[in-house]
């Protein structure tokens, strides 16, 4: 207990007791960022937001907000940071600092059913149409990946799932938790490639240039994952996507 107590040594606690953490997410991503059945913010992500606000000694305040919004909303100084299951990428690291990462995961991809189609090389060919949502990296690994298919951009995931489902669409490229959820979701009339087209990290996302928020962001992150707080996470909100992936012999995300 005292080795946690002095690593969080450097949390100036008094200097903010009174101004809220003001932590920006979307909303519409469950079991990481979504409303309970009590109307409130609920998720891997909620839970995480408020363990690392009591930390600092401050009140929290969620900011639900479109995905696309969340780094101008944090450049422009409407939230302090950013939890909303976004992958630390090159590009985006030019416009916001990223902490240590927290989670591991990988791009997968939603096809129809009756379609033979089992991998990235079945996906790109000519007469093929991939859908991705925009603004995410399945949007970039398709825009640099995709050589013969058609690519079509759409704003809303449930767009995209309607239409794999419908069979107008050979694949939609998107992350393996929400390819996963989408297949249990319309088991009929979808299957789930989970192997990961490609693997990332998710970071918790700060303003350039504060570095004393970074350095107590960083230092919750790794005492939250050495008292057993990520376990905990999986264990409430993911236990039957982490059994369906070691199934397939596939990484699990934490």
């Amino acid at each position: 207990m005292g080795l946690i107590l002095a690593l969080f040594g450097i949390f100036t606690i008094a200097a903010h007791a009174a101004e809220p953490l003001r932590v920006g997410m979307e909303l519409s991503y469950p079991p990481f960022e979504t409303i309970g059945p009590d109307g409130q913010p609920d998720g891997v992500s909620v839970e995480m937001a408020k363990a690392l606000a009591e930390k600092l000694g401050r009140p929290l305040k969620i900011e639900n907000m479109p995905f696309t919004g969340l780094i101008p909303a944090l450049k422009t100084g409407k939230i302090d940071l950013i939890i909303s299951s976004m992958t630390a990428t090159p590009e985006r690291a030019k416009a916001v600092a990223f902490s240590d990462p927290y989670l591991t995961a990988g791009l997968g991809a939603l096809v129809p059913k009756n379609s033979d189609v089992k991998n990235l090389a079945d996906i790109d060919k000519p007469g093929h149409t991939v859908l991705v949502r925009q603004g995410t990296t399945g949007e970039v690994f398709a825009r640099k990946n995709l050589k013969s298919a058609r690519l079509l951009t759409l704003d809303k995931e449930s767009a995209c799932v309607v239409e794999v489902t419908q069979g107008k669409a050979t694949a939609f490229i998107y992350d393996q938790m929400s390819v996963f959820q989408n297949n249990k979701r319309n088991p009929d009339t979808t299957r789930a490639l989970l192997a990961p087209l490609q693997t990332e990290s998710w970071a918790i996302a700060l303003r350039q240039g504060d570095a004393d928020l970074l350095a107590q962001v960083n230092t919750f992150l790794a005492v939250y994952r050495a008292e057993g707080g990520f376990d905990k996470l999986s264990q409430r909100f993911l236990a039957e996507e982490k059994a369906a992936f070691a199934a397939q012999g596939i990484p699990f995300f934490f």
